[in-house]
């Protein structure tokens, strides 16, 4: 089914004056590990899951789940199980190269921002749902839509104020487990979110220029 389009007013006066003013918000952005303890409203991360959520998807299925984790005692068991995991990569069985290209922004195998940031958010994908009768119900492009509701809900957190980091575990599956989700659901993405310790630090970091990413075709 279909209906008329509500076209947004464009005014391209105003669109530049925006366009200029996000390539300066965003410039602004950075991934912390430091974290206040001070806990914003949890409204403001709710909403920009509500955000998050309206991105598009392959065959608008929608394939995701946010759980919003703000329990003290949840945050130590993803801790301890995460750093169980960061062990077998830097100790027990280590990828030299991988260490050494990540070495300039600092990691290590200790995860104090999962106790400290106020909101943890896991983000989960499924490829498949099952339907009242049992059958299985694709979802297309399940984690490559996944990632573009991340992005959504990144920069909807950045627009309020509120710092993230990104965090990948080699095997993330003791998240589905740990948070009792159906397992027809993976982990995408695990987001560290609050305000940044005022004392906090950030490697210096250059980003490529837009001349050497935009390629013009006219």
């Amino acid at each position: 089914m279909l209906e008329p389009y509500k076209t947004p007013i464009f005014n391209e006066e105003e669109a530049l004056e925006v366009s200029r003013n996000l390539t300066e918000i965003f410039t602004r952005r950075r991934t912390i590990r430091q974290f206040s303890s001070q806990k914003p409203e949890r409204e403001i991360v709710e909403n920009a899951i509500d955000v998050a959520r309206l991105s598009p998807s392959g065959a608008n299925k929608q394939p995701w789940t946010f759980a919003l984790i703000e329990n003290q005692q949840i945050k130590e068991s993803i801790r301890e199980l995460s750093e169980l995991e960061e062990h077998r990569f830097y100790v027990e069985k280590p990828n030299k190269k991988w260490i050494k290209d990540l070495a300039h922004i600092h990691p290590k195998k200790e995860k104090e921002f999962l106790t400290k940031a106020p909101f943890l958010i896991v983000i989960f994908y499924r490829h498949f749902d099952l339907e009242d009768d049992g059958e299985k119900s694709t979802n297309y492009y399940a984690k490559e839509s996944a990632g573009i509701a991340t992005g959504m809900l990144i920069s909807a957190l950045h627009m309020c104020g509120l710092s993230t980091l990104t965090y990948t575990p080699k095997r993330m599956q003791f998240l589905t487990q740990l948070l009792d989700r159906p397992q027809n659901e993976r982990p995408f993405m695990l987001l560290g979110v609050g305000k940044p310790c005022p004392m906090a630090e950030v490697p210096v970091l250059s980003k490529k220029s837009l001349n050497s990413v935009l390629k013009t075709y006219l």
